[in-house]
Order: structure tokens, then C-alpha cells, then sequence
């Protein structure tokens, strides 16, 4: 049909929403762009997909309430209704206009013809034209949408040009709405949108497009629209606009959804419509957990649950959510509790998923092999499930690419053509292998779920904390990350490891979580009683309850290390008899002999054999202890491959092969009911703070540099770990070292002990004086946990101080009034940062003008969208990095630049599966102020060179030395990068 023979069709029809910027529909046959009717209907489809098969009943009955009332059919087809409306505003001038040019043609495959025969069809049907373009008012679409919205969908209010009653669920939705680009809009930015497409001159195709799709999807009378859209429940709000965002990206997918010809009828395209949003969901593996009821045995084969982990089990709530904190040692089995509680949660509530948080990167990649496993055998052989790695470094990790290619087929490479942008969430249409012939379900990972905020989309996920951390602050898209997780039982490991201001994080994110239905497990070696008191509350804030404790009703034991608090606010105590037997070492104190008597000590206490670490609280430390340890190596025997550092400043590409080996020596070993036969005679490992919470290892011996009592009780728990690999009897020892000063006092600040940098003065000066004062003449504790854990945390963290002889109260004083300062900055910034559900006095909900970001706010990922210094979403506090990609020059004639420095993998390889996961590797980090403060700063990044994106380090492959981008830094694949002041 020709251009003129569409002259009879429906002006809204004419408006575009999408348009053919890789050929990919004309090459097919299909149409140049594709109406925002289809893909409002492509939009209503994915939200009744999502909402039949993905979504919580949890989630289900709140939106049922703020948008059905109560009513959950009504409700969905209510939601489905308001999203397919999330782009009404590109019927406007300042959007319409964009065809074929900008951004919207980036290949220029749009102008000429197809840019003809539109401009022509939008004249012929009558299209609104703005009448000078230059003077007319610019807003974006999305803001457009919140500007009319209220209106069209039966608003009577004075706001929307009317004398009837405000009907604020209708402008709460739209406000909603405007935000579908990962920024919820303020009112001046709405009210500014008014201009952009006035009501009078687009009145009729918006009503006929809002009336048609109504009617399309069989959606209540809009008249009683007002009635039913009553969004007041604080989860509600993100929840919502998080499926619309989820429900836009699957529907903007051209490898799922095609563009719809005119000459068809809207139901055609309606039809169409739910069978490709069927298919989107199936591909992209969108069905929540159909956990099986299954028991421990079939959950950990070859295992029967410890009393600690039955006793959780046996602690839990019969019906709804809760939050579960369990405190225990170290190698007591807490992630398998943590992954048995999260399986019986999710029979008992419908949760959707997991997402199993972690400190470290390091932490994740390591049980990421656990967690598949656990899902295999937890679903019911349902047949594929979907576990997403979340964090930066996920695509240079042996396990995503192992998840990865269980989503290859022989005919396809998808994943080597992964688009560079999630504007268009476009992803290829993968078609998983069957599962396997085992009865068990089959995990993979679709390459979808690389891209930003949709890994905690995933079913199955585990990453960082920072993720959950993330979640509640003013970041883009972060309704999307809080949909993701409050379906979910999230998983919050080694909370004792995280900072204030994280604490203050994911004490708003609980919040959240619990207003939405979700539940939490927390895990713990040390956590401090503040932190328990802080989780407990925020629990009871997003339930709308007052805590009560249970054991005034008879449950319960006092000092149990099992808290679980029900959706009621209910707390209840449990497994104070099922810690198992006390845990015992003797921990010395000593002090710091130097890196040179030190190494000499190491080599030879541990000549005839055994494994010792020695863990340093900075790279420089560890670096400077391992070059002395190399120079005497040989005079005690010992080859250079018996000696192993471990640190931060290493790019993945040299890291994880040593962390891979650490676990594979060190580790429990392929069948954890025998030793590990790759265990070594003798290994001295030289780490910093990787080892002390990150991986499964076990050391026979350890020493460790002052820290804060809860570190050092955390580092205790990589010794004896695993009871297999020893001979029966004997005692562990910990050796601490400090640094005395000149009245034997302990050295903790700087500039005279530079760890007073990395961890506050106070908190080593207070463990010092833990230990010494429970130590004999000899300098030596004998410590029982958990028995002791509990008194040592307290007192260095807690309000009450241990009386100490004069000089040591006069540094104890100091140091604590100067932690308390620096507390109170960091607690300021963390209490200004997140959105709450709730205000301070706990009854008044936020609302959605509550919740407005965007201008200076960041991507909180790292992203290229960085935010003004002080508003962007932070995961922590600290000093700000630069990232940047490491390569190296070759010295052949061509100057090659490659990944490695041996020369094998070539920048240029045209492979994006290699290419992406090459780029995870070689990325690194400085401090910021290396490039602004200093006598010698390094040069700027914004005048670096630039790969994918990326700021660029070339370095000369012989020597380490840059030659490009931040000159005056050197990169050794030991020792890390370091800099060097110019010669």
C-alpha cells in the first residue's frame, strides 16, 4: 500500500515510537518504524507476561491494592494499561521531529525515503504540526507523559484545567511514568512539559489512542479509573515504575518483537503483541522460583543438616516473610543455612529468587559455584534457571562464562554481538539447551543479564553488597534494581564488613524490602549489637510494626545465635545449644620485628613444613614483606613457587589465577568428606585483606597486622577451617603484630603507623587493649569462640570503655573523640543519601515527589553518566577512583597492543565474548588524587586515549613502564601498579 492509501487510518496512528536503525525489519520485509499503538500494546503485553510469571503474590497483592482494589484481574489489566501509556508523550513536536535524525538514526539508514513517506503520512492523516518549531517549548516525551496523563485518564482537579476533585493517584501514576528513563521528574520539569505538546492541540489522538488500547487489552472503564488507582503504599511506587522500566526494555527488543505494518488491524498487532511477549519471557528465562519441596538431603547430597542450621530451619516463621540474622563462627556452615532458609522461605511466601550478597568480588566468584549447584537441585528439574554474576568484574570470571555457554547452540554466536547500549534492550533470541539428563534443573546465565541494573532482574543472582547498597539511593534506574530484589530472599553476607554509611544503606534498603514483602538473612561471624538493634528496627519500619520479642511469650532463648522476626514484628531467639563445640586458639601478641627479621622468622619456622599467612593491612606493607621474603627464599630452601602474594592492585587478568590456585591448594578440597589431596607440604601466602573474608581457604599458621577486633576474629576463621586437613589435636595460633612506640603503647596513627589511614586509630587502639589486658606475661590469649566473641566486639564497639592505666586513657580518649567525629560526618552524608519509605516518625508515607532524581545524580554503576561530586549514589564511602584499561605494547615492528603481556591476545580480536571478558580483566583502579594533588600529579584522565569507551594505560610489555595515558605509573604483574615520581 502506498503512503496515500493510508490516508483513512487513525492520526494517532502516524505517531512513531520506534524507528528501524539497524535495517533489521526492512531487511525482513517489515516497515520502517513502528507506531506507538504497537508498542504501547507490546508494553501492555510484557506487564501481563510479568505479572502472571514473574511476579511475587507478594508484590501481586499490593498492586492489586493500589491499583485494582484488592482486585487482582482488575489490577493487572489496570497496570498493563498504565504502562502501555508510558510513552503517550512522543505524540509531541520535539519528539516527532527526531525521525531520521540524531540519535535516532546513528547509521543515517533512515533519512531519505522513509523520512519522506512519514513526514507525508503524518500531514495526510492530520498529525498536530507545531506551528514555529524554533519557538516551541522542548521536553523530553517522558515528562510529556506525567505533564497529560492525569488528565486524559479522568483527572478534574484545577492542576489538569478542570473545577472538579484532585484525584492524586492519577498524577502519582504519571509522575511514575516520567521517570521510565531511570528518573523519577519533579513538578517544575512536568509543569515545564506542559508547553511542549499543548493539551488542546493533541487532545483527540491521545484520547483515541488511550481509548483504543483501553479497549484492546479489555481494561476497566476508564471512567472508573480514578477509583481504582490509589498507589499510597510506599513499595508500591518503585515497584510500579520498575516493571514499567522492566516491561519497556523487553518491549523495545526487535529480536523479539517486530514492527506492525498500518495496513493490518489493531488486534493483529494485539495478538501479535502476546505471543511475542510470551516468547520474550520464555528466551529470556523470566519465570520467578518454582522451588521444589524437597529436604536437606536433596538439596547438599551426602549431608545432613548441623544443629545450627536445623535449628534456623526449625526457627522460621509457618507463613510470610522474615528477617533472619544468624550469628556464628566462621566455617560453620552459614551459607548452606542461609541458602536451605531462602529455599524453605520461598515455599512458605512464593519469593521469586535469590540474591546472595557478599562483601568482595572475590567472595562472589567463589560461591557462585555453590549457588548453582543449589539452584540445580532446588527448582524441581524445572528446567533452566537463570543465575546473574553482579559486579564488575562478572564477565572475566571462569563462572560466567561457564554460565554463559550454556546458553550457546552450535547455530548461534549471539554473544558475540551483544549491543553496546541498553537504550533499545535489545538482546539475541537464545534458545537454551535442554537440561540435562539428571533430573535436575540446568543453570545458566543469558547474556541479557549483563547489562546494567538487570543482573538482580535475574531469578537467581549473587554479587556484591553494593548492589543491595545501591538500591534505595537516587541512582538511574534504581526502581528497577529495588523490583528486582523485592521478590527476592536477599542474602546479606559478612554484614559485620561493611562500613557506616553502607550499614546506613542497607538499613534503607530493609526498609524497602520489608514494605514490599520481600525477606532478608543476614549472616554474621561478629556482628556488633548496634547493627543487630539497627536491622531489627528497619524491619519493623517497612512492616509498620513495633518490635516485639517473643520470648516474653514463652519462645525463644536469650542469648541464641538465631534471630528471626516475623512479618508481625515477632522476635525469637534460637540456637543457644546448637553452636556445636567452642572453637579454640591461642593468639599472641607481638611486636612488629620489620619486613627483613620477619621474612627471615617466616622461612624459617615453617622449613620442615606447613601453611602460613601473613595478612597485611596495605599493599605497600605486604609488597615490601614479600620482596624480603623472595631475597632470602633461597638461603632456607624454599622455591619461588612456594611463595605467594596476594592484593588489590593487581588487574583481574593476573589476580584470580591466584586466587583459582589459593582455592584449589588450600580449599576443602573436590569431596569435602576427605582432605584435600592437592594440599601442599609447605606455602607461605603474603595477602592483604582478600584472604579475610573472601575465599575458602585454610592455613595451618597465621599472622596478622594489628586490626579491628572484629577483623582479626574473621581472620581467626582461616585458621584450622577445615578439620579434614589436619591431624586430630594441637591448637591454632595467631600471632598479632604491632608497632609499640616509644612507652610500649600501641603506634596506631598516622604518620608514624600509616594503617591508621585504613582503619580508624581508635578501633586498633581499643583491640589492643582487648587482647593485652586478657593476655598473660607472656603476651598470649587463649581465645574461645564464640564464647568470647560477643565481649571483645563490645567493648571495642560499644558505648562502654574498659578502664585503662593513664597514658593508654589519654589515647584511647583522643583516638575515640576523633572516630566519633569522623562517624558523624559519615553518618550526616548516609542520612541525607537514601530514599525511605517511611520519614522519621515512621507513619508518614513517602510519596512520589518524594522520589525525584536526575540532573547531577549518577548511574550509580560506574557508568559514564557520572553524577556532581557529593549526590552520586555511592556503594561506600572512601576515596574516589579512577578505572581505567590496562594493555600492553609489544616490541615488534607493528606495536601491537594486546590484553596480556606475553603478546597472545591482540586488542583487535574481533571475538565481543573475548573482547568483553579481556576488558573485565585488564581493568584498574587509582586513587583520584593521584591525577590532582601531589608535586607530581598524574596526567588528567580526560586526556588519556580511549578503547570501547574507556580511558587507556599502555604499557611497555618488557618493563611495566606507561607509555600512554597516566605516565609516571608502572605495572608489575607481582606487585601491582605503582607510581613513580618522573625522572
Amino acid at each position: 500500500m502506498t503512503v496515500h492509501q493510508f490516508a483513512n487510518i487513525p492520526s494517532h496512528h502516524a505517531i512513531w515510537a520506534k524507528t528501524d536503525q539497524r535495517s533489521k525489519s526492512r531487511s525482513a520485509g517489515g516497515p520502517a518504524w513502528n507506531p506507538l499503538t504497537a508498542h504501547a500494546l507490546d508494553t501492555a503485553a510484557c506487564v501481563g507476561q510479568l505479572w502472571d510469571r514473574y511476579l511475587t503474590p507478594g508484590i501481586r497483592s499490593r498492586l492489586a491494592q493500589a491499583f485494582g482494589a484488592d482486585d487482582d484481574a482488575a489490577a493487572r489489566l489496570v497496570v498493563m494499561l498504565l504502562a502501555a501509556l508510558h510513552d503517550l508523550g512522543k505524540g509531541s513536536g520535539c519528539f516527532l521531529r527526531q525521525f531520521g535524525t540524531g540519535r535516532h538514526d546513528r547509521a543515517n539508514l533512515l533519512r531519505g525515503q522513509a523520512l519522506s513517506d512519514w513526514l507525508r503520512l503524518a500531514a495526510d492523516v492530520g498529525l498536530p504540526r507545531d506551528p514555529d518549531p524554533n519557538a516551541q517549548v522542548t521536553a523530553r516525551h517522558e515528562h510529556v507523559t506525567a505533564a497529560h496523563l492525569p488528565r486524559l485518564l479522568g483527572c478534574t482537579g484545577a492542576d489538569c484545567a478542570g473545577s472538579g476533585p484532585c484525584h492524586p493517584g492519577l498524577h502519582t501514576v504519571a509522575l511514575l511514568l516520567g521517570g521510565h528513563h531511570g528518573h523519577i521528574p519533579g513538578t517544575e520539569t512536568v509543569e515545564r512539559a506542559f508547553g511542549a505538546a499543548p493539551f488542546e492541540r493533541w487532545k483527540r489522538p491521545y484520547r483515541a489512542l488511550v481509548t483504543e488500547v483501553a479497549e484492546l487489552i479489555g481494561a476497566p472503564p476508564l471512567g472508573e479509573l480514578p477509583r481504582l488507582i490509589r498507589p499510597e503504599r510506599p513499595s508500591v511506587l518503585p515497584l510500579f515504575a520498575g516493571l514499567v522500566v522492566l516491561a519497556d526494555w523487553l518491549a523495545s527488543s526487535e529480536d523479539h518483537f517486530t514492527f506492525r505494518r498500518l495496513e493490518e488491524p489493531p488486534a493483529a498487532w494485539w495478538a501479535a503483541s502476546r505471543r511475542q511477549a510470551e516468547r520474550a519471557v520464555d528466551a529470556l528465562l523470566l519465570d520467578k522460583w518454582n522451588a521444589d519441596p524437597v529436604g536437606w538431603p536433596n538439596l547438599f547430597p551426602g549431608t545432613e543438616p548441623r544443629p545450627l542450621q536445623a535449628a534456623a530451619l526449625a526457627a522460621l516463621p509457618r507463613s510470610g516473610p522474615a528477617l533472619v540474622i544468624v550469628e556464628s563462627d566462621t566455617g560453620s556452615g552459614k551459607t548452606r543455612l542461609a541458602l536451605a532458609v531462602a529455599h524453605a522461605l520461598a515455599l512458605g511466601c512464593g519469593h521469586q529468587g535469590v540474591y546472595f550478597a557478599l562483601p568482595t568480588r572475590a567472595a562472589a566468584n567463589q560461591i557462585g559455584a555453590e549457588l548453582r549447584e543449589f539452584v540445580a537441585r532446588a527448582s524441581g528439574g524445572a528446567g533452566i534457571a537463570n543465575l546473574a554474576v553482579v559486579h564488575a568484574d562478572a564477565e572475566g570470571t571462569d563462572l560466567v562464562h561457564r554460565l554463559l555457554a550454556g546458553t550457546r547452540t552450535a547455530q548461534q554466536s549471539v554473544l558475540d554481538a551483544l549491543h553496546d547500549s541498553i537504550d533499545a534492550a535489545t538482546c539475541a533470541d537464545t534458545t537454551p539447551e535442554r537440561p540435562n539428563d539428571h533430573g535436575f534443573t540446568q543453570v545458566v546465565l543469558h547474556p541479557w543479564y549483563l547489562r546494567r541494573c538487570l543482573g538482580l532482574v535475574s531469578t537467581f543472582a549473587i554479587g556484591t553488597v553494593d548492589q543491595v547498597v545501591l538500591a534505595p539511593q537516587p541512582s538511574r534506574h534504581w526502581m528497577l534494581r529495588m523490583l528486582g530484589l523485592a521478590g527476592k530472599v536477599v542474602v546479606i553476607d559478612e554484614a559485620h564488613a561493611y562500613q557506616l554509611f553502607q550499614q546506613s544503606m542497607l538499613r534503607a534498603a530493609v526498609e524497602w524490602l520489608a514494605d514490599a514483602g520481600a525477606s532478608v538473612v543476614v549472616l554474621s561471624a561478629t556482628l556488633p549489637a548496634s547493627v543487630h538493634r539497627l536491622l531489627t528496627q528497619a524491619w519493623c519500619t517497612g512492616r509498620q510494626r513495633t518490635l516485639s520479642d517473643g520470648e516474653q511469650h514463652g519462645h525463644g532463648h536469650r542469648h541464641g545465635p538465631i534471630t528471626v522476626v516475623d512479618r508481625h514484628g515477632v522476635l525469637t531467639r534460637s540456637g543457644a545449644s546448637a553452636l556445636g563445640a567452642p572453637r579454640r586458639a591461642e593468639v599472641r601478641l607481638a611486636s612488629d620485628p620489620g619486613p627483613e627479621r620477619l621474612a627471615r622468622h617466616l622461612l624459617a619456622e615453617a622449613t620442615n613444613g606447613g601453611i602460613t599467612a601473613v595478612v597485611r593491612n596495605r599493599v605497600d606493607a605486604a609488597i615490601e614483606l614479600h620482596t624480603a621474603v623472595r631475597g632470602f627464599a633461597g638461603e632456607y630452601g624454599w622455591a619461588e613457587d612456594e611463595i605467594v602474594l596476594l592484593h588489590g592492585r593487581l588487574m583481574g587478568r593476573d589476580r584470580l589465577p591466584i586466587e583459582d590456585r589459593l582455592v584449589r591448594l588450600l580449599g576443602p578440597g573436590p569431596r569435602r568428606d576427605r582432605p584435600n589431596p592437592q594440599r601442599p607440604g609447605r606455602l607461605l601466602v603474603i595477602a592483604t585483606q582478600i584472604v579475610e573474608q573472601s575465599l575458602d581457604i585454610d592455613f595451618d599458621r597465621l599472622y596478622t597486622d594489628l586490626a579491628p577486633v572484629d577483623l582479626l576474629l574473621q581472620r581467626r576463621g582461616r585458621l584450622w577451617r577445615h578439620p579434614l586437613n589436619r591431624p586430630p589435636g594441637g591448637c591454632p595460633l595467631l600471632t598479632v603484630l604491632w608497632r609499640p612506640d616509644g612507652t610500649g603503647l600501641p603506634l596506631v596513627e598516622p604518620p608514624g603507623n600509616p594503617d591508621g589511614h585504613v582503619y580508624a586509630p581508635y578501633t586498633l587502639a581499643a583491640t589492643w587493649h582487648a587482647l593485652h589486658r586478657r593476655a598473660d606475661p607472656d603476651g598470649v590469649f587463649r581465645l574461645v569462640t564464640p564464647e568470647h566473641s560477643r565481649a571483645l566486639i563490645e567493648e571495642v564497639y560499644g558505648p562502654d570503655r574498659a578502664p585503662a592505666p593513664g597514658p593508654l586513657t589519654t589515647l584511647l580518649a583522643r583516638t575515640h573523640a576523633a572516630w566519633q567525629s569522623d562517624l558523624a560526618r559519615e553518618y550526616a552524608h548516609a542520612s541525607v543519601t537514601p530514599f525511605r519509605p517511611y520519614g522519621p516518625s515512621r507513619a508518614k508515607p513517602v510519596k512520589a515527589t518524594g522520589l525525584t532524581s536526575g540532573g547531577a545524580h549518577s548511574d550509580g554503576d560506574g557508568g559514564t553518566h557520572t553524577g556532581a561530586t557529593g549526590i552520586a549514589a555511592l556503594s561506600r564511602l572512601g576515596e574516589p577512583t579512577v578505572e581505567f584499561l590496562a594493555l600492553y605494547r609489544q616490541p615488534d615492528h607493528a606495536l601491537t597492543l594486546t590484553y596480556d603481556r606475553a603478546g597472545h591476545l591482540p586488542v583487535t580480536t574481533p571475538d565481543r565474548l573475548h573482547r568483553d571478558r579481556n576488558l573485565n580483566l585488564n581493568t584498574l583502579a587509582i586513587p583520584a588524587h593521584w591525577t590532582t594533588t601531589g608535586p607530581h600529579p598524574l596526567p588528567p584522565p580526560e586526556t588519556w586515549p580511549t578503547l570501547h569507551h574507556h580511558p587507556v594505560a599502555t604499557f611497555e610489555a618488557s618493563t611495566g613502564e606507561c607509555l600512554s595515558g597516566p605516565l609516571g605509573l608502572t605495572y608489575d604483574p607481582v606487585h601491582g601498579f605503582s607510581r613513580r615520581p618522573p625522572s
